[in-house]
């Protein structure tokens, strides 16, 4: 917000010339952003003067020739082409040898023939900025305002005859919880509070004050009356009164605080309107009475569909949640937005109504988000603007008013305060404001420095030193719990003045276990030459639908935006899988050969959790293509994490109805229980995945050669009642298999892709890395392999459980190695080969014992599951 300096210091009573006043205002919190100063000497030569004369130019239709009277030396001869020049105009010129923005010289010259002695100013050629220039010679020469045409001025420096000379002017941040601070007077507060100088009150026309001069006989109420029908709207909406007036230009002293201040001057009453908006921080609006029929203002929420032109010409049409001013028949402006082309003031308006209203500023913003209207008024109200402070702007613009002579103010207003607004209570306590800021102020310090700011406050109880109860100002809104008040007496008492020391407490850094087991988990995948990527979590609905998951109530459980960019980032994801395999997408159509990429990532789901929000879990999610990346390589990554994690071996079932996957290509991952991964029992052998012996050489991240085991390996280890079952814990995490075929044509995929999905925060909850010291072994381990015919359909798992049962306490571990199936094996059969290894930890296995063992499996598989050792 840009503020004259000046301006603020007229509410500040010796506040005039104060030294370092943008230093002292960022060390009390006021950010800024520039400071700037007008008539700073970078222009030069340009003085006030006079047109004595106005004629054309005899060679040309589009010049005239003007004689300039500029001080006292003789009158000089310019020629120009504005349009807007007339004799006795008083304007900026610019001598011979004038410097103007941007080291822009002038000299004096001929044009068709005719001299040309100087040169006349525009305000844009001033340095001005075009959005401030006024209405009137927007596209002309400056023709200067009535206060500053005198003869005693010409030839004086422009911005000395303006008043202008080196005024400075501060651009303030202001931040979202500081509205009060979107005013001239509220940073003249902070200014008076920082230097701990009085604050002038604003000079306002009450509607009821004795000798004010009102007309007799005639009230506000006479024209209008006031009814808000959406009171959760509209907390207070006022109405007065001006009659015979005239619209015209402003004095300049409005005009030089408005073009400052960054905005245009159009007539006096917008004018008015402007000031007090940027004095006071409340928007304020004018109607043109005859316009406002039945002679009554309703604020009410408009019909859907209705159409509405604004004063910027554009029609719109309105949802029925806009909030309408309306009169006896229609709307006559969006509430706290803009106004409406039917009711605005003309050059023939002598009647107006000037409304002063508090809105809520969630309406506000809802109706200039829908209606793409951001105004100056819009942008205060969404920040909030109190309902006490109405009266006070409406009585200021009805000072202003009658100060100007811009019309007759009527005594009484039209005041319609559903809910008067209350003024809160703080208990503050004095030791815990010491204790955040590390000062030793004392009750009474607190209390002087919070009255510098206009805040009460009073010590209660006869202990002054331990609680403050704090009243704050109804313009106040950021004001709401102790820690905002020990903010206040923090930056008054200056930043630069608190302590600095080191913390006391001995408090280490760390990180979350979730948080420092994606970094786990991270290490491992990029460890297999996985690179990890970030997709939005903004994104189209229609991605569930590309892999398939349209039926699935999870991922179809939307949270939507209320206001997005587009119908593609629309939603917030419930998987990562359509983000994942879109990269995997782009980079096969761009050519890779392979691929592997992982993310871990939020998904968000509508469907509420305990406090009733909507849910939000870590995801993990990678794809594969290319040599060498198919199933078992993820699955071998899969038991390497769960390695890492603690988890013993992850539990496989097989998922036929999972439609982003293929059918016969697919796995749950389920977590093993909690006793089986602590060595209760001893399930982790007959779980192992399949891996060739001495397969190391080929490659595979955890068993390698398991790309030339069958698929259907995989399907029989899940098949079996004792996998499945016995073993098979409640926990669900996620899925690992190849992607449907239709899923990949619907992303352009010409090759087979495998993907896995898992929660991440189920698994991290679970994982257990806490390392138990485990002796070496001290004696050797026999091995054995075994060869054994068996049905087709009976499944590996099985098998698996029959020998880890009956293999006993000394059986180390069982791994299948091999399956075929070929001429030496009859139809209907397959040959599956495992390899075991016993070790007895308290001595040396001999034959006989390994013997033993091995007879009680055979017979076991013989007679459980009708195997045979094959003996070709």
């Amino acid at each position: 917000m840009l503020v004259p300096v000046t301006w603020m210091e007229e509410y500040v009573p010796g506040g005039a010339g104060m030294d370092g006043v943008p230093e002292r205002m960022v060390m009390s919190g006021s950010n800024i952003e520039a400071v700037k100063e007008i008539g700073d000497g970078s222009v030069e030569n340009v003085v006030l003067g006079r047109l004595t004369d106005v004629r054309p130019h005899p060679d040309s239709d589009h010049l005239v020739i003007c004689a300039v009277e500029a001080g006292a030396d003789a009158p000089l001869q310019i020629v120009t082409g504005a349009p807007n020049v007339k004799a006795g105009d008083f304007v900026p010129v610019a001598l011979h040898g004038a410097v103007l923005p941007g080291g822009i010289r002038i000299k004096k010259g001929k044009l068709r023939g005719e001299a040309s002695e100087g040169m006349l100013c525009s305000a844009q050629e001033l340095g001005f900025d075009d959005k401030v220039v006024p209405l009137a010679c927007k596209d002309g020469i400056w023709i200067l305002p009535e206060e500053v045409r005198t003869d005693a001025l010409l030839g004086k420096d422009i911005f000395e005859a303006l008043g202008l000379a080196r005024a400075q002017v501060i651009d303030f941040e202001i931040t979202p919880n500081r509205p009060d601070c979107l005013a001239v007077y509220g940073l003249a507060a902070e200014y008076a509070a920082v230097y701990d100088l009085p604050l002038d009150p604003v000079a306002v026309l009450e509607p009821d004050a004795a000798g004010a001069g009102y007309p007799a006989n005639k009230q506000a109420s006479d024209y209008i009356k006031v009814e808000i029908a959406k009171p959760e709207h509209c907390y207070r909406y006022i109405a007065r009164v001006a009659e015979n007036v005239v619209i015209k230009e402003s004095p300049w002293w409005l005009q030089k605080k408005l073009m400052l201040a960054g905005m245009r001057p159009i007539n006096n009453i917008v004018d008015i309107t402007n000031y007090v908006m940027l004095e006071l921080g409340h928007p304020i609006h004018a109607f043109d009475i005859r316009q406002i029929e039945g002679g009554r203002i309703v604020v009410d929420t408009a019909n859907a569909g209705e159409a509405f032109t604004t004063l910027d010409g554009t029609g719109r049409t309105l949802f029925e949640d806009t909030l309408l001013i309306k009169d006896g028949r229609r709307g006559v402006a969006v509430a706290g937005v803009m106004g409406g082309l039917n009711s605005e003031i003309t050059d023939d308006t002598r009647t107006i109504l000037i409304e002063a209203a508090s809105f809520s500023p969630d309406s506000v913003r809802r109706t200039s988000k829908k209606l793409g209207i951001r105004t100056e008024a819009s942008a205060r109200y969404e920040k909030g603007v109190p309902a006490e402070l109405s009266k006070t702007a409406s009585d200021r613009v009805c000072q202003l008013i009658a100060l100007t002579g811009a019309g007759t103010v009527l005594a009484g207003s039209a005041d319609c305060y559903p809910v008067p607004q209350k003024q809160g209570r703080i208990p503050v306590r004095v030791a815990r404001v010491n204790a955040l800021l590390g000062t030793a102020l004392s009750a009474d310090e607190m209390i002087s420095i919070l009255k510098r700011l206009g805040i009460g406050a009073a010590a209660e109880g006869a202990d002054s030193d331990g609680v403050l109860i704090v009243t704050p100002p109804t313009h106040r809104l950021d004001l709401i719990e102790e820690v905002d008040v020990v903010e206040e007496v923090g930056r008054i008492y200056g930043y630069d003045r608190l302590e600095m020391a080191i913390h006391a407490d001995n408090a280490e850094a760390g990180v979350s276990k979730s948080w420092a087991l994606r970094g786990t988990l991270r290490e491992t995948l990029t460890g297999f030459g996985i690179s990890e990527i970030q997709t939005y979590s903004f994104v189209s609905p229609s991605g569930v639908a590309l892999i398939g998951a349209e039926d699935d109530a999870g991922k179809t459980a939307f949270v939507k935006l209320l206001n997005p960019l587009g119908e593609e980032n629309s939603v917030m994801r419930t998987t990562l899988l359509p983000g994942l395999i879109e990269a995997l997408a782009r980079n096969y159509k761009r050519s890779a050969k392979s691929c592997r990429l992982f993310e871990i990532g939020n998904t968000f789901k509508g469907i509420s959790n305990k406090e009733g929000l909507p849910t939000e879990a870590l995801s993990l999610c990678a794809g594969v293509y290319g040599e060498g990346a198919d199933f078992f390589f993820l699955k071998g990554c899969l038991e390497k994490v769960f390695d890492k994690f603690g988890l013993g071996p992850p539990v496989f079932e097989e998922a036929a109805d999972i439609a982003t996957f293929h059918p016969g290509r697919c796995a749950r991952v389920y977590l093993r229980d909690a006793s089986a991964r602590q060595g209760k029992t001893e399930p982790t052998d007959c779980v192992e995945s399949p891996s060739l012996r001495g397969a190391q050489r080929r490659g595979n991240p955890r068993k390698p050669g398991l790309q030339d085991v069958p698929m259907d390996c995989l399907a029989s280890l899940a098949k079996t009642e004792a996998f499945s079952h016995s073993l098979l814990p409640p926990i669900v995490l996620g899925v690992v298999g190849e992607l449907h075929p239709d899923v990949l044509d619907r992303f352009g995929i010409g090759e087979r892709v495998c993907c896995l999905e898992l929660d991440f925060d189920k698994l991290a909850s679970a994982a257990d890395t806490n390392r138990a010291y485990t002796q070496l072994p001290k004696y050797p381990a026999v091995l054995r392999d075994i060869a054994l015919l068996v049905k087709d359909e009976m499944p590996v798992g099985q098998l698996l459980e029959i020998i880890r049962l009956r293999g006993g306490r000394i059986l180390e571990a069982a791994e299948l190695f091999d399956v075929y199936r070929g001429k030496q094996v009859p139809d209907g059969m397959k040959s599956i080969a495992f390899g075991l290894t016993f070790r007895d930890r308290e001595k040396t296995l001999t034959d006989e014992d390994a013997q033993r063992a091995m007879a009680k499996i055979l017979k076991g598989l013989a007679d459980e599951a009708g195997a045979t050792l094959r003996d070709n």
